[in-house]
């Protein structure tokens, strides 16, 4: 080695260093803004799955409206400090995935049936708002409308009584014109 290369080669390896400690500082306050923004987070193991499967969970979590972060453990719990769904740092044992959503419904949704047909994919628990959730509690969200769903099944129940009364009124006006309809077809016949 040249005279000198030990101290060139220690200050390239602190300059990685610091860059890599700056990436996980990012990367943790990233996952900090996520879990911030999240009203439900699901944790499951993925351990087996293939990157064909995990782009389809991916997928279909995006189209719910959902997102799946994978991280590590460490990094997560420090990022789950602070935000409502801290329980979920107990979970975060092994290879983990976390999925996130708004609606508290499309997270859980989406990963009890790609469960179904992964059997690599376990969902361990998660986490809605503070309160933690086990595996039926994920289950049990799971089963619920989504928000969607709830909002179109309010809309046709404002809107059902309207249509009603809107026949109602019309109806007699109806009856009236078949009536004299009626008349005027017997007094052309006769």
């Amino acid at each position: 080695m040249q005279p000198g290369g030990l101290a060139l080669a220690k200050a390239a390896n602190r300059r990685e260093l610091a860059v890599e400690r700056a990436a996980k500082k990012d990367a943790v306050s990233a996952l900090n803004g996520v879990f911030k923004a999240t009203s439900v987070a699901v944790v499951a193991h993925y351990s087996g799955l293939t990157v064909v499967q995990m782009q389809k969970l991916r997928m279909q979590m995006k189209q719910a409206g959902a997102s799946v972060k994978v991280s590590k453990n460490r990094l997560a719990k420090i990022a789950l400090e602070g935000t409502d769904v801290v329980a979920i740092g107990s979970l975060l044992k092994g290879p983990t995935v976390i999925a996130t959503s708004d609606d508290p419904v499309a997270a859980p949704k989406v990963a009890v049936e790609f469960a179904k047909t992964n059997e690599q994919f376990v969902i361990l628990g998660g986490s809605m708002g503070k309160t933690v959730l086990d595996v039926n509690g994920v289950k049990a969200l799971a089963s619920l409308p989504s928000l969607d769903e709830l909002r179109a099944k309010i809309l046709g129940l404002l809107v059902a009584p309207a249509t009603k009364i809107a026949q109602l009124s019309t109806a007699p006006a109806a009856k009236l014109a078949r009536v004299v309809q009626a008349y005027a077809s017997k007094s052309e016949a006769a």
